[in-house]
């Protein structure tokens, strides 16, 4: 359409004028004009100084000889040109791979089988529980305490809690041991896969007390959410110092915070309960007392609660690392 107004008016001044006066792209003029070829595209013509096809098959032998065909280009090449021969350079021989389907690496290569992906279920308290250690800043530049951290993942109680200089499997064992004593021995217990998580004195104590180990994949932080959640509320809490004065003052800083987090901390998690009323079993009557105050106040004033009945929020039925499939479900039951 535009373009027999560009070349009407070009003959009054140019073809550049015509396409800038009109707010036409010179360059789309010249394409619109050219005829389009159909079909495939013409081949690259053969460079002078190609190989010969006899010469690329001499390549050819040479590379998937007995000899070479274990090593690679570069390898190649400064062999046989150490020993005074030169057929062609090293991207040529990559080409003529190419070409023939026999490019890529011809080492053996290792390979890891993936890391199953854990998939755990607890449908009460005392099933399955989560641990892990993190750092916390000390009182000077470079001095990280450590603290371990232990939660039941269906009521989100911390059933055992310490701070320590180091990062220890012993200690990790014997934190472990005191909060079986005094809350049961859950059916599996889940951690990420530092050193002391997967250490020998640990495995040993689970494998003793017949309870089923379960790590995280490497390097994927959401096969461990429990913990890693919990560490979130621990340091973005208000409350929380940028570094603590000496070890006495971090572990007094946590009695009150777990204190507090097991006893007060509603979990959103968990029907806005505290983690001690899940764990030890009361929610079930603290909801249904939620419940009887908003129905009383709904009977006072339906009008501000539109067509639906307010409901206190429930209780989780289940919690999961990685919610099983229903074929494993299946399994389990």
């Amino acid at each position: 359409m535009i373009n027999p107004a560009v070349d009407e008016l070009a003959e009054l001044t140019s073809v550049t004028k015509a396409c800038e006066l009109l707010g036409r792209p010179r360059g789309s003029h010249y394409r619109a004009k050219q005829p389009r070829l159909h079909g495939p595209k013409p081949s690259r013509p053969r460079p002078p100084n190609a190989l010969t096809v006899a010469e690329q098959a001499e390549v050819l032998e040479v590379l998937t000889s007995p000899r070479f065909c274990d090593k690679s280009v570069a390898q190649t090449w400064a062999t046989l040109l150490d020993e005074g021969t030169y057929l062609c350079s090293m991207s040529t021989m990559h080409r003529l791979l190419r070409a023939h389907g026999a490019a890529g690496e011809r080492r053996r290569q290792a390979t890891h089988p993936a890391k199953t992906k854990p998939e755990l279920l607890a449908t009460a308290p005392g099933q399955v529980w989560s641990w892990d250690i993190t750092k916390v800043r000390g009182p000077q530049r470079g001095i990280w305490f450590q603290l371990y951290v232990v939660l039941d993942i269906y009521s989100r109680y911390v059933v055992a809690w310490t701070v320590q200089a180091v990062e220890d499997s012993e200690i990790a064992k014997t934190m472990l041991e005191k909060a079986m004593g005094v809350h049961g021995i859950p059916q599996a217990i889940h951690a990420d896969r530092g050193t002391s998580m997967t250490s020998k004195p640990v495995a040993q104590l689970l494998l003793d007390l017949g309870v089923d180990r379960s790590h995280s994949r490497p390097r994927v932080s959401n096969d461990n959410p429990f913990s890693e959640a919990m560490f979130k509320t621990l340091k973005y809490a208000p409350v929380f110092p940028e570094a603590f004065g000496s070890l006495a003052d971090a572990r007094a800083f946590c009695e009150d915070f777990f204190g507090y987090y097991n006893h007060e901390h509603r979990h959103s998690g968990i029907g806005l309960h505290t983690p001690a009323s899940v764990h030890h079993g009361t929610a079930t009557e603290i909801r249904a007392q939620r419940q009887h105050t908003l129905d009383a106040a709904h009977a006072a004033h339906p009008e501000r609660f539109g067509t639906r009945r307010p409901q206190a929020p429930k209780l989780p039925q289940a919690a999961w690392i990685n919610q099983p499939s229903p074929e494993a479900l299946i399994q389990t039951a």
